[in-house]
């Protein structure tokens, strides 16, 4: 009943069952839609999983992409299903234990964007890109989650976290 009347009273916003959220308002658009980014992680908070980004939202979350991603995946210990709040539409999909053993870190968004370019498509001028992009500290913690990227990604790691190949 409390949420009820908040909801009425525009305090809160009901986005899907069981996911609201603070609406905020710009002052000539009008109110805003939270990103995918955080619907997807209030769900994972719901529903106690976790997630992580992949394909091309991975990418261009990285940078290594300009285009913007028409799916919004993310990839899940939990069931595969897609939700649609608003007119974002984000694509859950379950996966396996080894991919979601790097979720939440730099190292599982970084092998999701690099499977999504794929080998032949990291060129050295993307490589300088996430050097410039990814912070000092990260790239150490690169080597520690080497063992769960494909074998073509070792030495891309390893020349992101300063050691030699």
């Amino acid at each position: 009943m409390a949420l009820h009347r908040l909801i009425r009273q525009g305090v809160i916003r009901r986005l899907a069952r069981g996911i609201y959220d603070f609406p905020k308002e710009h002052p000539v658009l009008g109110p805003l839609e939270p990103s995918a980014e955080a619907i997807a992680l209030a769900m994972a908070g719901r529903d106690r999983t976790r997630l992580q980004p992949a394909g091309a939202y991975a990418a261009n979350t990285l940078g290594l992409s300009q285009q913007v991603p028409a799916r919004i995946v993310f990839l899940t210990d939990g069931p595969t299903r897609v939700v649609k709040v608003g007119p974002t539409t984000i694509h859950l999909r379950r996966t396996t234990p080894k991919n979601m053993e790097t979720a939440g870190r730099l190292s599982g968004i970084l092998i999701q964007a690099l499977r999504e370019l794929g080998q032949d498509h990291v060129t050295p001028a993307r490589i300088t890109h996430l050097k410039r992009t990814i912070p000092a500290g990260e790239r150490q913690k690169l080597l520690k989650d080497i063992r769960l990227a494909p074998a073509w990604m070792h030495p891309i790691f390893r020349d992101l976290a300063g050691k030699d190949a």
